[in-house]
């Protein structure tokens, strides 16, 4: 049901959060968790992210560059608050990997919620597996990367999987 009525889903999900339990509060953040992959801004704002233009994001690198297949790679990046009140903020990681045809196909991976506080930056990495798996096969090319923070995507660079 949920994918088919997104808008139901987070209805109910607010409704559920007017008064939460602990275990409602897991219950909704696990129903929204691939609204929020997504980047759904009705989800994400359930949640308590906000889409803002006083997110930064700072520095982001990347390594290796070239990967082999069967390696890792290490993405890491500085999120900061560049806005006048505290601000809740979710950092995730879009991989778009490359298929055998040669289009690509976006994976998400969570990262990191954090509050920050105004002018505060918090550094974060993420280590992805390239190693082959039933799930996910891994070929070569050029792997684009994106930073998403509450819903808004920022590109980060690329590696090129040899």
């Amino acid at each position: 049901m949920p994918a088919d009525h997104p808008g139901l889903l987070v209805d109910t999900c607010r409704r559920w959060l007017d008064h939460p339990t602990d275990g409602r509060r897991w219950l909704v953040r696990h129903a929204l968790r691939s609204a929020v992959k997504r980047g759904d801004p009705a989800a994400l704002e359930v949640l308590g992210f906000r889409a803002s233009d006083t997110t930064l994001v700072h520095r982001v690198t990347i390594e290796p560059s070239r990967p082999r297949i069967g390696e890792r790679v290490r993405i890491s990046v500085v999120v900061g608050n560049a806005g006048t009140r505290r601000a809740a903020i979710n950092v995730d990681l879009r991989v778009h990997f490359v298929k055998a045809s040669g289009s690509t196909s976006p994976k998400v991976f969570k990262v990191r919620e954090v509050e920050l506080d105004p002018g505060e930056r918090v550094a974060l990495s993420k280590t992805v597996s390239l190693q082959q798996q039933t799930t996910r096969t891994h070929y070569p090319g050029s792997h684009q990367v994106d930073v998403v923070v509450n819903g808004m995507a920022h590109s980060a660079g690329s590696f090129e999987l040899v």
